[in-house]
């Protein structure tokens, strides 16, 4: 096989120009449905992959796992491939007590507060999105009349630690809107390749809200952030759609 990438196990053959990234192999399966001709190509460790055609444009879609070191191996070696842009449709919690369950976050900066970013370049360095892409994934969120906020988003590495309640009350006070753990890798990595980044963010808890009974009513697809997924994947595929448009002008 030409290229065949030792993680995501893809090759040259399998690329498309834009790639739409999960963080939950399952989010892979429920993108089917929205695509055409859809190709299998490959399910290793974290990373889940196909590709198919919407609106006649090809897409892949690649899992990335959970967190930012994962992340980054998904995109060095989709670079390694061809892939040129690269959307995140990924989960988060809110900071601001105004953002609610389902409602899209339209990434325009992350704080790097995770490692994997901080392997590659000093915290100075910033984690911004492709200017066109983002105002393409705005266009296509407001065309389609779904709930979004653009803003800044904290990238973390545990949900875990003994200090969340006060870090999440220090960042909701300087205006972040959401938390997730990918982001940061992705701008920081897409931005020192070359690659053309966004991330949409489906809100799956609330700010100072019940973590755990939000999160196991997403996974069990019974409230709003389920819905929210729907409308982040075609979020992303319409904004594909307006940046091939953009670029064949």
């Amino acid at each position: 096989m030409s290229n065949l990438q030792p993680h995501i196990r893809c090759t040259t053959e399998d690329a498309a120009k834009y790639a739409i990234l999960p963080g939950d192999p399952q989010r892979v399966d429920r993108m089917k449905p929205y695509l055409e001709n859809v190709t299998e190509i490959a399910f290793n460790r974290e990373h889940k992959s196909i590709s198919g055609y919407y609106k006649g444009i090809k897409v892949m879609a690649v899992s990335t796992g959970m967190g930012g070191a994962s992340t980054g191996i998904a995109v060095e070696e989709l670079h390694n491939i061809g892939v040129e842009n690269m959307i995140r449709i990924g989960s988060c919690g809110a900071l601001q007590k105004n953002i609610h369950l389902g409602d899209l976050l339209l990434i325009n900066g992350a704080v790097r507060d995770d490692g994997a970013s901080k392997a590659y370049v000093e915290s100075i360095y910033p984690a911004v999105p492709d200017t066109e892409l983002l105002v393409c994934l705005m266009e296509a969120a407001t065309e389609q009349e779904f709930p979004y906020h653009v803003g800044r988003c904290r990238s973390h590495d545990s949900f875990y630690t003994d200090r969340e309640d006060e870090i999440d009350a220090y960042w909701s006070q300087k205006g972040i809107l959401g938390a997730d753990m990918e982001t940061s890798a992705l701008f920081t990595i897409g931005g020192l390749r070359g690659v053309r980044t966004g991330s949409i963010l489906n809100t799956v808890s609330l700010f100072e809200g019940n973590l755990e009974d939000e999160i196991n009513g997403y996974v069990n697809g019974e409230n709003e952030a389920a819905d929210g997924e729907r409308k982040e994947i075609l979020t992303a595929l319409e904004a594909i759609v307006k940046m091939e448009q953009k670029e064949n002008r």
